[in-house]
């Protein structure tokens, strides 16, 4: 298995070339000091006065003043065309949580994009920052402190099953699919904890939770990564 190029003991914000909600960088480095960026990501981030330590894509959404301002040993230009940038990015970083920012919101097709790779690298650690929301794919076991009343969602990228303490509607015995049952709109009663059976499903809070999510799922057991 190749090595990945960027290796962090502390999270690591990620940064793309998408919509980028007030707040959500500093939100973002508040937790994951150290920043690096998806291809067009990086002229956002040079915009905002940070300089990243590695940038990952083919390079075809970084214009040349932001590429010229930026040192030649940090640009990691990966060229093959079957995946994301943000999917170049993840699977070349390997630290306790990705954060990602500028992922979600604008172009529709570019979050489908993004939830997928969540569930393609269902052994990496990554939560996405939305303008309300907050996105990670379910491990294994997890336990996150949300308040009671809290919305819950529960999305299957794919067939899903599990069980759940602190949701008023608990998901044990249910198969949850994809044009089937699905688990949006929960609430919770308390801490939520979550047994999946297997990848393929994601978890939706409120983004002000996103500091009681990172240290939970840099704890959790992760899924095996998939062939």
């Amino acid at each position: 298995m190749q090595q990945p190029i960027l290796q962090s003991e502390q999270p690591v914000t990620l940064l793309g070339g998408g919509a980028l909600y007030p707040g959500d960088l500093d939100l973002a480095l508040s937790h994951a000091p150290t920043l690096a960026a998806a291809d067009g990501g990086a002229r956002a981030a040079l915009r905002a006065g940070h300089m990243p330590v590695a940038v990952f894509g083919d390079f075809d959404s970084l214009d040349d003043r932001s590429r010229a301002a930026l040192p030649a040993d940090r640009l990691h230009r990966i060229t093959e065309q079957d995946s994301t940038d943000f999917d170049k990015a993840l699977r070349n970083i390997q630290a306790p949580v990705v954060v990602a920012a500028g992922f979600l919101g604008a172009r529709m097709d570019h979050q489908l994009a993004a939830l997928s790779t969540l569930l393609r690298h269902c052994d990496r650690r990554c939560v996405l920052i939305g303008e309300r929301e907050v996105v990670f794919h379910a491990p294994p076991r997890i336990v996150v402190p949300v308040a009671s009343g809290d919305v819950v969602s529960l999305f299957p990228l794919c067939p899903a099953t599990g069980r759940s303490t602190g949701l008023r509607w608990p998901i044990d015995g249910l198969e949850l699919a994809p044009g089937g049952r699905i688990g949006t709109s929960n609430v919770a009663t308390g801490p939520v904890g979550l047994d999946t059976d297997g990848p393929g499903l994601l978890v939706i809070l409120p983004r002000v939770r996103l500091g009681d999510v990172i240290p939970a799922l840099a704890a959790a057991p992760v899924h095996p990564a998939r062939q």
